[in-house]
């Protein structure tokens, strides 16, 4: 059924539900990384035991975050508080 605007009403009332299913994928894809990362950690996953393609995704995620956790850090390590 279509509205007046043109556009059908179930597309419209699922479009909150697919932005807080994208949401809820980014928080368990961190959790996700934060689990391989402690696996490797602790040895209970090598490194090898991983594809490449993998160990390239987690890289550029481990970059990115670095990159954004410098871009934020407004107080340097070496600075001193007033």
């Amino acid at each position: 059924m279509t509205e007046p605007g043109g556009e059908a009403a179930p597309q419209r009332a699922t479009e909150p539900a697919r932005h807080r299913l994208s949401e809820l994928d980014a928080d368990f894809i961190r959790v996700l990384e934060d689990l391989v990362e402690a696996l490797l950690a602790n040895g209970t996953l090598r490194v090898t035991d991983l594809p490449p393609q993998a160990l390239a995704k987690l890289d550029q995620r481990r970059k990115a975050r670095a990159r954004l956790r410098n871009s934020l850090d407004l107080i340097g390590d070496d600075d001193a508080l007033l």
